[in-house]
């Protein structure tokens, strides 16, 4: 391939695309463009990959200060993230030379929070030990199974009326899985912050203290992005003090949860369950990750492999965020700019 060494031409690199569709680009004239489509990256040859991006496309991906160094990447002035976090990039290391990121937020909205409230059927009301116990025959062995899936201290599920959802992250993922908890009956309380001295946001005034949401919830939901602010959000003293009923699913990002405190909680009966999409290291395997150890096998957690936002909608929409965003910035009008 030839770098972009021409001041009106652009080559785009794709770090996954296999992940996501890749649109063709109406550029303004003078402006080219070429690509080079790579379906997956490994840390192994990404040096390799963006040497000559001018313009790099990525879904998750760690891109850290020696990846974004002139020496690494001399041509790059733009990053895409067909996503809507971006804290797998070093942001600061983007600053300083200039280059600018772009998220696509909003595409998944649909799909991420009815992934959300799957994984609280499904962990609410045991939904996989149910089948695979049907499956293994234990139905006619044991003339019943009620009494497996009671919880811990002898008690049916909870139904929806019952259920009082605290949600943690109050953007349109957030949002939506309020309104779907609420055509459900269920009684939803939106957290402020966990610091009271950070600012709570538009509309803090009906908002619930992030204390008392943990305290009186029975399902609490996560849908934040990961900050310094939200990593190990929930921990060893949120666990303690909900309710013994109270599941947890988590849709945002790996290390807004503690994951050894998560483990110990479900295993000592803190809490009834806990469902998650992501992982604090990804792809997540029995060797970098608690919540996937061979101990935690008999436990009320359900993991899937961070493909929440998976969906035919997803795709269409990135699709056309990432059309936007190269546009855009190549007319210079960037949208969804992060940094």
């Amino acid at each position: 391939m030839s770098p972009p060494q021409l001041p009106n031409h652009h080559h785009i690199v794709y770090l996954q695309g296999d992940f996501h569709p890749i649109p063709d680009f109406d550029l303004p004239s003078p402006y080219t463009y070429t690509q080079t489509v790579y379906p997956q990256t490994s840390l192994a040859n990404l040096h390799e990959h963006i040497r000559d991006a001018s313009i790099l496309v990525l879904c998750a991906f760690p891109i850290d200060a020696t990846a974004l160094s002139p020496e690494v990447t001399p041509y790059l002035k733009y990053i895409v993230m067909v996503a809507s976090g971006t804290d797998c990039i070093d942001l600061d290391a983007c600053k300083k030379r200039g280059i600018l990121v772009s998220n696509c937020p909003g595409a998944n909205i649909a799909a991420v929070s009815e992934h959300a409230m799957g994984l609280y059927f499904t962990t609410r009301r045991k939904i996989v030990d149910m089948h695979l116990q049907t499956r293994a025959g234990d139905w006619p062995r044991k003339k019943t199974l009620m009494f497996e899936f009671l919880d811990k201290d002898g008690t049916p599920p909870l139904t929806c009326e019952e259920e009082v959802v605290g949600i943690v992250g109050n953007g349109r993922v957030g949002q939506r899985i309020a309104s779907l908890a609420q055509a459900l009956g269920m009684k939803v309380l939106i957290s402020g912050r966990k610091d009271p001295n950070q600012p709570q946001g538009a509309a803090s005034g009906n908002r619930t203290s992030f204390a008392e949401v943990i305290r009186q919830c029975t399902v609490l939901f996560l849908a934040v992005p990961l900050s310094e602010s939200t990593r190990g959000l929930i921990s060893t003293p949120e666990l303690e003090t909900m309710s013994q009923h109270a599941v947890v699913i988590n849709v945002s990002r790996g290390g807004v949860v503690d994951e050894e405190a998560l483990v110990r909680a479900l295993r000592e009966s803190k809490i009834a369950g806990a469902a998650t999409d992501v992982f604090y290291k990804e792809p997540a395997g029995t060797d970098n990750s608690p919540l996937l150890a061979e101990d935690t096998k008999d436990l009320n957690l359900v993991v899937t492999p961070h493909l929440a936002w998976l969906s035919q909608r997803t795709a269409t929409g990135y699709k056309r965020l990432l059309k936007e965003a190269v546009e855009g910035w190549v007319a210079g009008h960037p949208y969804r700019v992060v940094n």
